[in-house]
């Protein structure tokens, strides 16, 4: 395959701990060609190259970085990308990696320029947006994919095969959670996880409601979700915990407890996971996940006691230099580059016309297999982001999904049903 050149926008988190190495194997095996990783300054860049993780286990390997790191980490560069997205030759790949409310312009900026698009999810925060990226990735024939690693985790592909074969029965019931650390508040995120911008339920819930999407491909129709706000160390106001309740169209419940606010000296580095309940013929079904602790338990000579999941994301030796990422962060991302370099293989050499049409209907196979999340086959969770963000600012209000010519939310009529 013709390698791809890629440009991830945002340095922070997500880069350093799943993307940027997820990329790197990828130019290992030829698929990736020129990285570059811009980001609105030069201190979090700094911080990759010298990751002590990344140069162990990709020697050798580098990226360009935008801006210089010569540059003041103090300089920022609101619009370096749209520079970078200018230069990049047309049908790469972008990777969009940046705080929720800011991905609808840079996705979009990134199909005008006739750009692939991987986005670390939720995809957007209303519905109409993915709508709208929908309809421009179309017309042009570019992939868009959201990294719902989730998916790629072996235990959901097997529940999502055998709920299709009716083994767990019809789902009636479910509770997830999803509490990441403690020190998430001293990070970055307290600058822009504000109450007016996102919260715990869609930031990392989303999980959670696409993954029971995902598996029993039943939809939501009616959204609540309650916040407790608390301080940021900088003293910015955020949602720390949220609790979502979500019905669906055949009565079903999922209940989701979200928060940053996981112990950093408990086991494990957050906690995680889903139970799920099914109803059949005088019997019911049961799954549940215990996403943390995959049954590995490790203690440290430093003392520390962790649960070490080796299913996520792990670096591991290999046959060759370095070490490998493995784990479903890894088979995600792996997916999405795979798929766009796929789609540029089968469409070389044709016309532009014949090209686009082609691209079109590789697009159409891989929302109809619905194991990537594009946005035609998962936009429903931007009705429940919708959804739960109107509900949430409003005190738990409850929110329906109207589906039919064009979906959309609203507050439920007073004295009709949730």
């Amino acid at each position: 395959m013709k390698k791809q050149d890629v440009l991830v926008i945002g340095g922070g988190m997500i880069t350093h701990d799943l993307l940027l190495p997820s990329l790197f194997h990828l130019q290992r095996l030829g698929r990736v060609g020129k990285l570059t990783v811009c980001a609105l300054n030069s201190a979090p860049l700094q911080a990759l190259k010298d990751s002590p993780d990344i140069r162990q286990a990709f020697p050798g390997q580098e990226f360009e970085a935008l801006p210089a790191l010569t540059e003041p980490p103090e300089k920022m560069f609101p619009d370096l990308f749209q520079q970078a997205l200018k230069q990049l030759a047309p049908r790469q790949i972008v990777v969009v990696a940046v705080p929720d409310q800011f991905h609808y312009d840079i996705v979009m900026a990134a199909l005008e320029h006739g750009q692939h698009v991987l986005c670390v999810k939720p995809l957007v925060m209303k519905y109409d947006q993915a709508v709208a990226i929908e309809a421009l990735a179309r017309e042009k024939g570019l992939f868009v994919g959201v990294e719902y690693h989730k998916r790629f985790d072996r235990r959901s592909l097997m529940a999502k095969r055998q709920y299709a074969l009716g083994e767990f029965g019809r789902f009636v019931m479910a509770e997830a959670r999803l509490v990441e650390p403690y020190y998430y508040r001293h990070s970055n995120f307290q600058n822009w996880f504000t109450c007016d911008k996102t919260d715990p339920f869609v930031y990392v819930g989303c999980h959670y409601v696409d993954l029971v999407w995902f598996i029993t491909g039943i939809k939501p129709v009616a959204v609540s979700v309650s916040g407790v706000k608390g301080r940021f160390p900088n003293g910015r106001e955020g949602y720390l915990w949220a609790n979502g309740r979500v019905r669906y169209e055949n009565g079903a419940v999922l209940s989701v407890t979200d928060g940053l606010g996981y112990p950093d000296a408990a086991a494990g580095s957050n906690d995680q996971g889903l139970t799920l309940y099914g109803e059949g013929p005088d019997k019911c079904g049961m799954l549940q996940h215990n996403d943390q602790d995959r049954g590995v338990r490790h203690c440290y000579l430093n003392g520390r006691y962790s649960y070490a999941s080796p299913d996520f994301y792990r670096l591991t030796p290999w046959e060759g230099e370095g070490a490998k990422p493995v784990g479903y962060g890894y088979d995600s991302v792996a997916a999405n580059i795979e798929a766009m370099c796929r789609i540029e293989q089968e469409s070389a050499g044709l016309s532009l016309g014949q090209a686009v049409i082609r691209r079109r209907e590789l697009l159409a196979a891989i929302d109809r297999q619905g194991i990537i999340a594009t946005p035609a086959n998962s936009s429903i969770n931007e009705l429940v982001v919708e959804a739960a963000r109107l509900s949430i600012v409003n005190d738990g209000a409850w929110v329906e999904i109207v589906y039919g010519q064009k979906p959309h939310v609203g507050f439920i009529r007073p004295g009709a049903s949730a």
